[in-house]
């Protein structure tokens, strides 16, 4: 049978990036243009930059990785393209060029939801992964618990109802200075501190149900902070650091583990920016042992933005017949379970 051949293009934030995939799984190239140093000096994304820079960048990345891949344009069989959630600016400048790519090649184009790439960054790296299972999705702009029965067919069981995970070590880390992006700095310095020595909140830990809420704690970390500034007392930021992680990787192993053994499975996968957490992998993984579940995760090039993880489910879409046409738009809010 045929190889098929996958372009895959990401565009959704700050990364600007094209993969080549050949029968979903199997990498061969993946290419990267972060936008990381540029939002630094704005601590965080701006949406208009973004967009340019995509501009500038996408014919350079997707030409690197046909490089990369030693393939041509007529070696394609599909064109895979995030087209949501994600800045509306951002999406539609790889959206355009996958479409300009798609008619110019006569080629299928096949629309991609971004958070069902992070979950499917787990069957690049797991080659005996196969559905059903329960993931955890956590990123910037997403926290989701989801039950994956079938390629492309997935419940939502949970989702943070304000802050997503990211977004709230983004914003600590902003309102102690410590530098863009947070996620990273916090971890590091956490790594020095004390998880116990301030005992910030634990929302919707013991509550029905597998939601989640971070705006709490971010209030909770913010007025420690405000308070022991007026009473004019050292800050030790990795003691915050530390204990500001904790809450969060207390309530996201939690109900992680719970929805994995409410469900009646025995595996459970971790995706999405966060996933490159050392805490949250390293008490994810000793909960799971302890409860005979398996956990698997990618390595840290595949949980950050990517568009290997955007071919990958794209070929999965594209096999069960999944065909766009040139009115595809971007959808900047979009569900893991509406397209």
């Amino acid at each position: 049978m045929k190889d098929i051949i996958t372009l895959a293009i990401e565009s959704s934030c700050d990364e600007t990036a094209c993969a080549i995939l050949k029968n979903g799984r199997q990498v061969l190239a993946n290419v990267i243009s972060t936008q990381i140093d540029i939002h630094k000096k704005f601590g965080g994304v701006v949406p208009e930059v973004a967009s340019r820079k995509h501009i500038e960048n996408i014919d350079i990345v997707v030409e690197e990785a046909l490089e990369k891949a030693g393939m041509k344009f007529s070696d394609i069989s599909h064109i895979a393209v995030t087209y949501g959630p994600g800045l509306v600016g951002a999406l539609l400048v790889g959206l355009s060029y996958a479409k300009s790519l798609a008619f110019s090649l006569g080629i299928p184009l096949v629309g991609v939801n971004h958070i069902e790439g992070h979950l499917s960054a787990n069957y690049i790296e797991h080659e005996d992964l196969v559905p059903p299972f329960v993931t955890l999705i956590v990123s910037g702009g997403h926290t989701h618990l989801v039950e994956v029965k079938d390629y492309g067919d997935y419940e939502i069981l949970g989702k943070t109802k304000d802050d997503a995970s990211g977004e709230a070590f983004d914003k600590i880390a902003r309102a102690m200075g410590l530098g863009y992006p947070g996620g990273p700095i916090v971890d590091r310095l956490a790594k020095e501190g004390d998880p116990n020595a301030i005992d910030f909140p634990r929302a919707c830990i013991h509550e029905e149900g597998y939601d989640f809420s971070f705006s709490g704690l971010k209030s909770s970390v913010l007025n420690y902070l405000n308070s022991m500034k007026m009473k004019e007392k050292e800050i030790v930021a990795e003691d915050v650091c530390a204990s500001f992680q904790a809450a969060v990787v207390d309530v996201l192993s939690y109900k992680a583990i719970k929805a994995t053994k409410d469900k009646g499975y025995t595996r459970l996968t971790l995706s999405g920016g966060v996933a490159a957490n050392s805490a949250l992998r390293d008490t994810l993984k000793t909960r799971a042992e302890l409860e005979g579940i398996d956990l698997k995760y990618p390595p840290m090039v595949l949980c950050t933005d990517n568009a290997a993880m955007i071919g990958c489910a794209g070929y999965y879409r594209y096999i069960n017949g999944r065909r766009d046409d040139m009115y595809l738009n971007a959808v900047p809010n979009l569900k893991i379970n509406e397209g």
